[in-house]
């Protein structure tokens, strides 16, 4: 099952696809170029099903293989959105959308799909149902979880579910995976220092806002020095620090503090959300202030279901001839919503020396498609395989 001459031959219109998507990005639920793009060509592949609208603007075609006495279903999740970014590759497919780009490679995710589904439409060379899930918003948005509660697992009777992500730094076209929890949960918190505004000579005559705070930014990383187990992930970071006051001369009265909690499990999830909230709560009376404190439930934790990454490594070793193991990531992946309602996994395709994701400078590597999409045939292939 190595890279399939059929993809070689489909490389250029599905690079054309695909620096199409790129110069046209579109950003969370606003993909409606892109998903009316997405259903024309699943029909003109002749999907036996294509529906629209299924959690919000995500799109899925149905493909049924030349025999259905498996009665499995698989499900393949590639995303579609954009990030709001200004793009700085120079390149003739660069964005057109001031303000939009897609830094993350759904593009590519999405061009892969696309030509997957129209080789499995093409051959059919499987015993069971193919279900073909195009997402929109996975940047912040939860599309997986909208089409989820859009009933799609149950709606198309999807048993078992993939996903892919292309990765910088890894050789073009090679994979890596792992078992059990692999992207992090990113809660989000907002942190309101309340104290008393004055003259910045006077600073005894006020409750100063800015320096309660700053001790509240200090004091939060004690959360991952000396709260959490050294041996357990947790990333906390404050990436916002705003007064009420723009003078030189005034001890501000508020200040706004925002930031990212990121965790590998449940258990020390709900333990970084606790002591952040005493943390801030406390520092804040310590100096005389008061500190309210706003969680925002982010993604959950995306764990791979160990069987399934087992099939979906021995498929990227057959692709490719290796499949490495990954190392944990401690961003987040809305793929986990669908990992919570059915078994899978999610895999990562190399983009090679490229930028990193969420840069200005990064593009998808076109030279990963023909792996990507033997990969997406091979996981429908080898767990629906025809008889004899």
């Amino acid at each position: 099952m190595p890279v399939r001459n059929r993809f070689a031959e489909m490389l250029p219109q599905i690079t054309e696809w695909r620096r199409d998507l790129h110069a046209h990005p579109e950003i969370l639920f606003d993909t409606h170029r892109t998903s009316s793009l997405v259903a024309e060509r699943l029909r003109e592949f002749g999907c036996d099903e294509v529906e629209t609208g299924i959690g919000r603007t995500g799109v899925v075609g149905v493909i049924r293989g030349r025999a259905d006495t498996s009665g499995r279903v698989v499900g393949l999740r590639a995303d579609m959105d954009a990030l709001p970014i200004t793009e700085a590759t120079g390149l003739p497919h660069a964005s057109t959308h001031e303000g939009a780009m897609h830094a993350c490679g759904h593009d590519g995710h999405t061009a892969m799909l696309l030509g997957a589904a129209q080789y499995l439409a093409e051959t059919r060379n499987f015993d069971g149902t193919v279900v073909v899930i195009f997402q929109p918003a996975e940047e912040g948005g939860g599309g997986g979880r909208e089409m989820c509660a859009d009933g799609m697992m149950d709606r198309f009777g999807v048993q078992e579910v993939y996903g892919m992500h292309n990765w910088p730094g890894i050789p073009t076209g090679q994979f890596a995976i792992r078992p059990g929890p692999f992207f992090a949960a990113t809660d989000q918190f907002e942190i309101a220092i309340h104290g008393r505004g004055g003259h910045a000579a006077k600073p005894h005559e006020a409750v100063d806002s800015t320096l309660t705070a700053a001790h509240v930014v200090l004091a939060l990383q004690s959360i991952a020095a000396r709260n959490v187990d050294p041996v357990e992930q947790v990333v906390v970071s404050v990436t916002s620090f705003e007064t009420s006051s723009k003078a030189f001369n005034v001890l501000p009265a508020r200040v706004h503090i925002k930031g990212t909690i990121r965790t590998l499990s449940n258990e020390v999830r709900a333990q970084a959300r606790d002591r952040l909230r005493a943390i801030a709560e406390g520092t804040a009376a310590a100096y005389g202030a008061r500190a309210e404190v706003t969680l925002h439930d982010g993604y959950p934790v995306m764990a791979n279901h160990e069987t399934e990454t087992g099939y979906a490594a021995e498929v990227a070793r057959a692709v490719s001839g290796d499949c490495a193991d990954a190392a944990l990531i401690m961003g987040g992946e809305d793929f986990a919503y669908m990992l919570e309602e059915r078994p899978g996994a999610y895999i990562l395709v190399g983009n090679g020396d490229s930028a990193p994701v969420h840069h200005p400078e990064y593009d998808f590597n076109d030279e990963a498609i023909p792996a990507g999409c033997s990969w997406w045939a091979g996981i429908v292939e080898s767990r629906m395989p025809l008889a004899g």
